[in-house]
């Protein structure tokens, strides 16, 4: 929800500080990305060698600070250092998350474990988009990092004093039951020399690269090419994504629980699928004319909006299905350490790169398109996901998980 209230936060920052677009996507990508990426494996291993519900409960009350924290900036460059701390914070959260979640299921319910987990941020976009801009609209955009950072103390103690340790590895076959000692370096090294494991981090962190864009433009291309209000645009893009999203993301992770347990081909084929469908309705979507199809409950609805929904209902079909594949090609004591390195790539491409980019994009764009500017700069991004689909059809054809030594002999 911290992310996604960002995108609401760009017009109101924007002028306050008047800050150009190519600003923005540094403040909501950039800044965020460089200190993640810089942390993200420190944090992985951090993971992989000490209690993780206790290295969770202490990031959830560093972020909790660093997000209040936000809401007290008195310049643009303040703002910046303040989401350079909600990253660090943040760094270990994915990969321990993760790594609990592989001791607590099975190989073959694990997908769906995994969906609910990444499906949780996209349904929060709900409320952070919606209820989020109404909190912007009516109290200022400092008031929404209030409303978002508080809960967290309180989690913070709950994962502290009650959450339990899982059994690590209790799933698994292989690995030891002690953790190597070898140093970060050498255990990235041995995850980049996993052939298999690079190229699926790799598709990853390209594909984010198109969808942080979209997440984090949306709101601000409603309000300018389909001519919204702030608040109906935030409402918009956080009801029909996010539903969408999260409704997708549950569908996927049983699908491929179902699909895998047969033919573990399906955890690249899905996300094949979801990339091609997702792609071909996001250019639907950004290039269907402003217009409005019909109101509900208030809220214009534009006729683009039925695209947007079909491409946010595939768009998150890789997630469960990648990460599902990653923890079965590496060991017990490297998991965290893997989503570490994969979480790392796709904030570095997605949400440091990818706004960022997509402003620079718009910017160029502006003589040429006028007000469209953010419309096909957003286009020109979403094509780049040819490049992950190259990737897993790669990883298709050499199949490496038919090999029985692949997640036990590194």
């Amino acid at each position: 929800m911290g992310r996604q209230i960002m995108s609401v936060m760009i017009e109101p920052i924007k002028q306050e500080f008047n800050a150009s677009d190519a600003a923005m996507g540094l403040i909501s990508g950039l800044a965020f990305a460089v200190v993640y990426a810089f942390l993200g494996l420190p944090a992985g291993r951090l993971s992989d060698r000490h209690v993780r519900t206790r290295v969770l409960a202490i990031s959830l009350g560093l972020w909790a600070f660093a997000t209040l924290l936000c809401g007290f900036a008195i310049s643009f460059w303040m703002l910046i250092f303040a989401r350079m701390l909600v990253a660090a914070a943040e760094a270990p959260v994915t990969p321990a998350s993760l790594s609990i979640i592989s001791d607590l299921y099975p190989q073959h319910r694990r997908s769906l474990a995994i969906s609910c987990f990444t499906g949780a941020p996209t349904l929060s976009s709900i409320v952070g988009l919606s209820l989020g801009a109404w909190i912007i609209d009516v109290y200022g955009w400092r008031t929404g990092f209030y409303a978002i950072g508080t809960p967290l103390i309180l989690m913070s103690l709950i994962f502290g004093f009650i959450v339990k340790e899982p059994t690590r590895g209790q799933w698994d076959i292989g690995g030891g039951t002690e953790p190597p000692r070898e140093g970060l370096f050498q255990a990235a090294m041995k995850l980049i020399r996993n052939n298999a494991c690079f190229m699926l981090i790799g598709a990853s962190a390209v594909t984010t690269f198109s969808a942080f864009s979209f997440a984090m433009w949306n709101t601000s291309f409603l309000v300018r090419s389909h001519e919204l209000s702030l608040q109906h645009a935030g409402i918009l893009a956080g009801v029909v994504t996010g539903l969408s999203a999260g409704i997708g993301s549950l569908f996927s992770g049983w699908l491929t629980d179902r699909l895998s347990a047969k033919n573990r081909d399906w955890l690249v084929g899905i996300p094949i699928i979801g990339h091609v469908v997702a792609t071909a309705a996001m250019i639907a979507y950004l290039l269907t004319p402003a217009g409005i199809a019909f109101e509900m409950a208030g809220v214009p609805i534009p006729t683009a909006m039925l695209w947007c929904a079909v491409s946010g209902f595939f768009t998150v079909f890789w997630v469960a299905p990648s990460f599902n594949l990653l923890s079965q090609l590496v060991t017990q004591w490297q998991r965290a350490t893997a989503f570490a390195m994969q979480t790392v790539c796709t904030t570095l491409l997605g949400v440091g790169l990818g706004p960022l980019v997509t402003g620079l994009i718009s910017d160029a764009l502006i003589p040429y398109a006028g007000d469209e500017s953010l419309r096909y700069a957003l286009v020109i991004v979403s094509v780049t996901v040819v490049i992950p689909v190259l990737m897993l059809w790669t990883l298709l054809r050499n199949k490496p998980w038919l090999s029985s030594n692949t997640a036990h002999n590194r």
